[in-house]
């Protein structure tokens, strides 16, 4: 169990050098305005047009960090900052989520497989928590049996959000590669801002591995409390 406790510790910390990160080099490159002067809802649209896809709206979010696309309503999600700025940091975020979308039109197997997941984990990742606590409570009041069977189950349910974890890393980075070819090849950003929306997507994916990791470790310690060792 101790072990556990260090290793979880270690990638809370880890998480936290990495959301740090994320967010000064967001900071940064918001401060350097891109020499074509486009702001990231034009650099959406412009990308999507390049790519022929004409049914997804480009729309601003509020809040900060919110970016995202919506496959059920195709639309591009930007967060205010993004979709008015007119930098390094805007550029990379609404040409990875416009990257979705492509993935989207041409069916990207992965973001089809995380797609279907959707519903399923929306569900179990609500409540499987609440299902293990539940099993290891019986567990230790009745004892094996009926308290183990509970805590398999929230397991399982966990175990399903640890699989779309895993499942969404492809995803990311393919979409973050779509942007940034799409970025270069057509000039959209010169050498040094193609530099800075890199950094700044490298930074943004691996705020998913540190997650994906960190949902594998509590699974792995779910399980050893399943099969009753310490």
């Amino acid at each position: 169990m101790m072990t556990y406790y260090i290793l979880i510790g270690g990638i809370m910390l880890v998480s936290v050098i990495v959301s740090q990160t994320l967010k000064s080099k967001f900071k940064k490159y918001s401060k350097l305005r891109l020499e074509n002067g486009m702001s990231g809802a034009e650099i959406a649209r412009k990308m999507l047009a390049d790519h022929g896809i004409t049914d997804v709206e480009v729309i601003s979010t509020p809040g900060r960090l919110t970016d995202h696309y919506d496959p059920t309503k195709k639309t591009v999600n930007l967060s205010e900052a993004v979709y008015n700025q007119r930098n390094a940091a805007a550029a990379a975020v609404s040409a990875h989520e416009v990257g979705h979308a492509v993935q989207h039109a041409k069916a990207y197997s992965w973001l089809e497989m995380r797609s279907k997941l959707v519903p399923v984990v929306s569900v179990a990742s609500s409540y499987s928590q609440w299902v293990i606590f539940g099993g290891i409570i019986l567990m230790g009041i009745v004892g094996a049996g009926v308290g183990q069977m509970v805590l398999l189950a929230g397991i399982i349910m966990f175990a399903m959000g640890t699989l779309f974890s895993f499942i969404t890393l492809p995803v990311e980075y393919d979409a973050s590669n779509r942007a940034l070819a799409w970025l270069k090849d057509n000039a959209i950003v010169t050498p040094d801002e193609y530099k800075q929306s890199e950094d700044a997507l490298k930074w943004a994916a691996r705020t998913y591995v540190v997650a994906a990791i960190g949902s594998l470790a509590t699974l792995l310690y779910f399980i050893m409390i399943y099969l009753g060792r310490d």
